[in-house]
């Protein structure tokens, strides 16, 4: 890991963190479109950019998370920095499952999973082994329950990702 990744694991934790974060969220979703999924979070962490249906539009909403490998699949967190409200992202995906990310110039269609029990637990573990700072947003989301979700491949790539 570089030391400017390191650098950030331990910045994480810290609110103006979060906030500072959600302001670049834009510029990232670009990056990361322009790259096609080749550059997400500068390079810094395992990221993706996901893209969910909208539950009232209907329209694709992408939104670049952190993700850690789990076999084939994704996994990924509905943290939301530790704000007090859940990700729009994770509302579309309870409300439709399906899904694409775009993951180091592919696109891929995936299915995403709610995990519970001990399944959670697995997946918790190795949330937070990538991303210590997820322990914080637990805390500074209070009763909000944080939902991981797992993004099981459907099939091959979704053709080429969009420029």
């Amino acid at each position: 890991m570089s030391v400017l990744g390191t650098l950030t694991r331990r910045l994480g934790h810290h609110a103006w963190f979060g906030a500072t974060m959600r302001l670049l969220v834009p510029a990232d979703r670009m990056v990361g479109r322009l790259t096609r999924g080749r550059v997400v979070a500068l390079g810094l962490i395992p990221s993706l950019v996901i893209t969910t249906t909208g539950r009232r539009s209907g329209k694709p909403r992408s939104n670049p998370l952190l993700y850690v490998p789990d076999g084939d699949a994704y996994v990924v967190i509905g943290s939301n920095w530790g704000q007090q409200h859940q990700p729009g992202w994770a509302m579309n995906l309870l409300a439709d499952p399906a899904a694409e990310v775009d993951l180091k110039g592919r696109r891929v269609a995936v299915r995403a999973e709610v995990a519970t029990g001990g399944e959670r637990d697995r997946l918790w573990r190795l949330l937070v082994t990538e991303w210590p700072a997820y322990r914080t947003y637990v805390e500074r989301a209070g009763d909000r329950e944080i939902r991981i979700f797992r993004l099981v491949p459907t099939g091959g790539p979704v053709g080429d990702a969009p420029a």
